[in-house]
């Protein structure tokens, strides 16, 4: 009787795998004689078996031996799907960086867009931040130069943008995630890409949640596990499963955060995407935890490290071994809560301490970036100028001509006020350009300053320095937008300035200012940041081949009812050894900030009564040697 039920079983167990096989055979025939252009419609031939590595194997070389690019594209960008879910991280790169390789054969943005996100995505599941980052970039950059971009491409950026903002969590930078997701979630919302809202809320919930935002976290959750329901997708249910019962563990629901990933875990076993399932392991494990079941806490804990260990998840290893430190500490076995403590703290310092020297590279590219499309805007304004050049010429023509037909006082006098305001708009337009010039190239070095703080871990002086660095970009980005500020507030810019240009001199220079108690700094009207130039003359002239004692002071003094004295004096090597060491250099620089700054003193002062004056004076010992320059700005009042 047995035998006769083995030989029929066997029997339909053959007729099933003859049938898949020729179903296999058809679908690949159908596959090569159509040759379809468009992955989803090859995705629709072969639905249902993206997780069959043999079937993938397959297609790969069938569309190998018969040079067909789509359906070779299609095997290598899923097979490096089916490694990545299974956490074959190298396997998963190989398949990619083919399927990549073949997009751009094939000429195809979308694909070539796709791969970038997939790449960048399996960097991030190894906290491998730097290339996740690249890859996500340039996926980015590829499909915002996309005039009008197709509702896939706008899908590929939604998701570009999100990655970014997963890494910007990762670097601990949560607003500046959130501001990424927000970006996403409007083109999912527009576009109603369910999937893609079910990721973008559940990125937000996380960025929430790492803030201590509690209630808003579990709010997005939840939004992110009803449109995974919609679309029935396993991996978004076991995903919002883990994440709802951190939640409800850290508002203190130990029981209701159990029952929440229990009824996720046999989801993700079928799954087996290891990521995921060491996520549901460590939140399971901390979970029984709370409850007291310390051996049923210690057994998943342990069994979520292991997985992490072996496939290279780093976020995991450091919770779970933090998550086994307050287990052990629980328990009383302080020896193994200390090991595993110390384990977490190592690790994660390593990780964390890397990501701030990324997170400030990527800061200086951001800000070199900002430089190149400032060098773009340059030209257009001297454009503009050249352009106000002749529209001047032409009405100096006009003027001419017309003076012999109307009356000459009356033109006469239009015709200076006319040119008057096109002098200033030029002036203006120039003293634009010069800030464009200067911002980036002084942003870039003062943040390489700051990032050396940053590698010698000194994050008092980072902060410190970050903070200042960011009152002065505010400063200086305000004041390209007006025409006069008050002595105070540009003296407050210069103490700014000088603190971070003083970093790259190792904070040798003694700067300070002297205030004649007559001069009123909040009544003095002045061109905003007019003294800077001077200022940088005596730092890169003045102090930096001087090797010790290094002094600069700015002094203010009322001479008259009609003019303030600004001195601004450094103890350098004086006018002459700098034109002689400026005169050995290979490269010539030809300085324009102090001519540009005398013209708009100039145009500054043409509606007062008086102008200003500028002079340069050697200041000389006992001895009658140089030992400094003072630079002496006479400034009027009215």
């Amino acid at each position: 009787m047995k035998s006769k039920i083995l030989l029929i079983l066997f029997y339909l167990l053959s007729n099933v795998l003859f049938s898949q096989k020729n179903d296999l055979k058809s679908k690949l025939t159908y596959l090569i004689f159509n040759k379809p252009t468009s992955i989803s419609a090859i995705d629709s031939i072969f639905k249902g078996n993206e997780k069959n590595k043999k079937i993938l194997e397959e297609i790969i070389a069938t569309s190998k031996e018969n040079n067909y690019l789509e359906g070779l594209f299609y095997g290598k960008s899923t097979l490096g799907k089916y490694y990545r879910d299974i956490s074959l991280f190298n396997e998963a790169l190989i398949q990619y960086n083919e399927a990549l390789k073949i997009s751009k054969e094939l000429n195809s943005l979308e694909n070539e867009i796709t791969t970038l996100n997939n790449i960048g995505s399996v960097y991030r599941r190894q906290d491998e931040i730097i290339n996740g980052l690249n890859y996500h970039k340039e996926a980015l950059d590829k499909g915002l130069s996309v005039e009008n971009p197709s509702i896939e491409i706008q899908k590929l950026i939604s998701i570009s943008e999100n990655g970014i903002g997963n890494i910007y969590n990762s670097l601990k930078q949560y607003n500046l995630a959130l501001k990424e997701f927000e970006k996403s979630i409007v083109i999912h919302q527009k576009l109603n890409y369910k999937l893609g809202l079910a990721i973008n809320h559940k990125t937000i919930g996380t960025a929430h949640e790492d803030l201590g935002n509690l209630d808003e976290a579990l709010k997005s959750f939840k939004k992110s596990l009803d449109y995974n329901n919609q679309i029935d997708s396993k991996i978004g249910k076991i995903i919002c499963g883990y994440s709802i019962a951190n939640v409800l563990t850290k508002k203190g629901n130990h029981q209701k955060a159990l029952e929440t990933v229990s009824a996720v875990l046999p989801l993700a076993i079928e799954e087996n995407d290891k990521f995921y399932l060491s996520n549901t392991y460590n939140t399971l494990g901390l979970s029984y935890g709370y409850l007291g079941n310390y051996d049923e806490a210690k057994k998943y804990l342990l069994t979520a490290l292991e997985i992490a260990k072996k496939h290279k998840i780093q976020t995991i290893v450091v919770k779970a071994n933090e998550n086994l430190a307050f287990l052990y500490n629980k328990t009383g076995n302080y020896k193994e809560a200390y090991s595993h403590y110390k384990v977490a703290k190592e690790e994660d310092f390593k990780t964390f301490n890397a990501r701030n020297l990324i997170y400030v590279r990527d800061l200086i590219t951001e800000y070199n970036k900002e430089r190149a499309e400032n060098q773009i805007k340059d030209l257009a304004k001297k454009n503009q100028i050249a352009h106000l050049k002749v529209t001047r010429n032409r009405n100096l023509l006009i003027f001419s001509i017309s003076i012999l037909l109307f009356i000459v006082v009356t033109l006469f006098y239009r015709g200076q006020q006319k040119e008057l305001k096109t002098e200033k708009k030029i002036l203006s337009l120039k003293q634009d350009a010069l800030r464009m010039q200067m911002n980036p190239h002084f942003m870039f070095n003062a943040l390489n300053s700051i990032k050396l703080y940053i590698i010698e871990n000194n994050q008092k002086k980072a902060t410190s320095y970050l903070n200042k660095f960011s009152k002065l970009m505010r400063k200086i980005l305000e004041a390209s937008s007006i025409q006069e500020t008050s002595l105070a507030e540009e003296l407050e810019t210069m103490k700014l300035y000088m603190s971070i240009e003083n970093i790259r001199f190792s904070n040798e220079i003694d700067f300070h200012i002297k205030n004649d108690d007559a001069v009123n700094l909040n009544a003095i009207k002045i061109p905003p940041l007019v003294l800077q130039p001077f200022l940088e003359n005596s730092l890169w002239h003045g102090l930096s081949t001087k090797k010790e004692n290094k002094k600069m002071s700015i002094t203010l003094e009322k001479v008259s009812n009609e003019y303030i004295k600004i001195e601004i004096e450094d103890n350098g090597i004086g006018r002459k050894a700098a034109a002689k060491i400026k005169a050995k250099k290979s490269i010539q620089r030809k300085s324009i900030g102090i001519e540009l700054t005398k013209d708009r003193l100039e145009t500054f002062a043409k509606p007062l009564k008086n102008n200003f004056e500028l002079t340069y004076k050697d200041v000389v010992n006992e001895n009658n040697k140089t030992c400094g320059t003072k630079v002496i700005l006479m400034f009027p009042l009215f």
